[in-house]
């Protein structure tokens, strides 16, 4: 039996003090933190934390999810919903990474989680996760205006950041994580001195090109680590001090010589005698040296002694992500507000978009939008008004690889360009929105396409007329039309009218081009539509 999305009664607006939970869906482990924002001053209180070890990417490495992985997923889900309903969560905000973003049946298990919780996962890249990892480790950090290197070691990558406290300036994700080194390279227990000299080697090859990168945009004052790799290293180090482990972890140092002494202790322990000898977590310890070596050899290539330790990582970056998106957060997010505008620029300049153009063309697909939704022709909101004005903007970047085919070079340009803040079904229906602008409609051979649910191609089949229309509208890219007015002119037909900035220009390029594209809008909202130059001499369109 299915179950409705969660959602919680309506309360007034504004919401006062609501109840957030965040669940990060990782390789190893499921988390989840449940917090109450207060919005006098802007902040937020943390009422509980839960992990779950369900060791979802375990066998991703094959290609898939396995039946029993997503069941111990799915369970773990289950209860951090029944929590949260518990301390009243007015919103359960869901993050899937890893394991879920390269599993063949990735999809499927999302499909499953909406199907029997009513939990809605939103599914980000690499960069995205670094970018709230960043998030999180600001809302417990004070970076003090100075360069700090940020790294959170998962099951299946690794993040690797670098800010100031404000905007990040690097930002990469690597697929290096404990669970997937522990597949592919540990085969024997204890591990061999061949398999510890190729996991190292294999760390360095992927590591090094990534913090070169880092690097070479100037020093950090510390180095700080998130995660519970780091965590359970930086306690395992505590607990062999005199004093013990301290209450928190939060800031607690390690150093570069005393990890390399912890991952000595472990390298001739079996699993079963670190979980034993070490007290390590029964589904940390099988994987936690792989962990340490990451950690090891990228304190190498940094250069850092030392590293300090964050209590906050990816879940609760998802709550300052939460509240910067609804103007809670004033200070050290401030940059959030604008990320998705701002990348998407960054993108259009990257690939040398005419900004002129593809602005005029965004323009007019938003007119479109606006004036179609008005009329009834389709129910699109803010977000899908947003993907259009994304995908306008970036439609023809495409054309920085070849003229011919830009769209489908658009579509990968897009796809693998790591769009910030948005997640991966959002970019995925970008990138549709600019391979589907020009030439024939999507088929089910289309590999993209015949990937996607049912609601995203209803989306890139609304947005995609409009983006149709709206390049026809600057052809000639001389910006000659003003203004469009699209009108229901009879019960069933509608009328584009189009206004030149010159009284004596009568657009017959575009309305030339807006015949042959309107075939595609008028199939898809089941309407014909004429085109009439409202002060030119042309008109077109039958209306029949």
């Amino acid at each position: 039996m299915s179950v409705e999305p969660f959602t919680k009664p309506s309360l007034p607006k504004p919401l006062v003090d609501p109840v957030l939970a965040a669940i990060d869906v990782g390789t190893n482990s499921l988390h989840m933190v449940i917090v109450q924002i207060q919005s006098d001053p802007p902040h937020f209180t943390v009422l509980t934390r839960v992990k779950e070890m369900a060791r979802l990417g375990e066998h991703v490495g094959t290609g898939g999810l396995s039946n029993e992985a997503m069941e111990r997923a799915i369970q773990a889900l289950k209860h951090f919903r029944v929590l949260a309903e518990s301390y009243g969560a007015h919103e359960i905000k869901t993050v899937a990474t890893s394991a879920v973003r390269e599993a063949a049946n990735g999809s499927e298990f999302i499909a499953r989680v909406r199907k029997e919780l009513g939990l809605v996962i939103d599914l980000i890249s690499g960069r995205e996760e670094a970018r709230r990892i960043y998030l999180g480790v600001l809302s417990a950090f004070n970076f003090a205006g100075l360069p700090h290197a940020v790294i959170d070691i998962g099951g299946g990558s690794t993040e690797l950041i670098l800010g100031e406290g404000g905007e990040p300036l690097f930002l990469d994700s690597v697929k290096l994580g404990a669970v997937r080194l522990t597949h592919e390279w540990i085969h024997h227990d204890p591990l061999t001195r061949e398999e510890y000299e190729d996991l190292q080697h294999q760390i360095r090859l992927r590591l090094a090109p990534v913090v070169a990168s880092l690097k070479a945009l100037g020093g950090f004052t510390k180095l700080i680590g998130t995660s519970g790799t780091i965590e359970t290293l930086a306690l395992m180090d505590a607990q062999q001090r005199p004093e013990g482990p301290p209450p928190s972890l939060q800031g607690y140092c390690l150093t570069r010589d005393r990890l390399a002494e912890i991952l000595r202790q472990m390298m001739p322990l079996t699993v079963a005698q670190r979980h034993k000898l070490l007290e390590i977590p029964d589904r940390r310890a099988d994987v936690i040296l792989a962990g340490g070596l990451i950690l090891l050899e990228a304190m190498h290539l940094l250069k850092a002694d030392s590293i300090y330790v964050c209590e906050h990582a990816l879940r609760e970056g998802v709550v300052v992500d939460w509240m910067a998106a609804r103007g809670l957060i004033a200070n050290y997010a401030r940059y959030q507000a604008t990320i998705r505008e701002r990348s998407v620029r960054a993108m259009a300049q990257q690939y040398q978009a005419d900004w002129e153009y593809v602005n005029q063309v965004a323009r007019f697909a938003l007119d479109l939008f606006d004036q179609a939704q008005a009329l009834g022709l389709h129910k699109g909101g803010s977000q899908e008004r947003h993907l259009l004005w994304a995908a306008a903007i970036l439609h023809n970047i495409g054309h920085y690889i070849n003229h011919s085919a830009h769209h489908k070079h658009s579509y990968y340009l897009i796809r693998h360009g790591g769009l910030l803040g948005y997640t991966e079904e959002e970019v995925e229906i970008i990138a549709n929105l600019a391979r589907y602008h020009r030439n024939s409609p999507p088929k089910r051979r289309h590999e993209s396409w015949g990937k996607m649910g049912r609601e995203p191609k209803l989306m890139i089949s609304n947005l995609s007329a409009l983006l149709r229309l709206a390049t026809a509208l600057d052809r000639r890219r001389q910006q000659s039309i003003r203004a469009i007015t699209l009108e229901r002119t009879a019960p069933d037909q509608f009328t584009l009218w189009l206004k030149p900035l010159d009284p004596l220009e009568d657009c017959a390029l575009e309305v030339w081009c807006l015949e042959n594209k309107k075939s595609v809008f008028e199939a898809e909202f089941k309407t014909p539509l004429r085109v009439i130059c409202a002060l030119g001499t042309l008109t077109t369109g039958t209306g029949t």
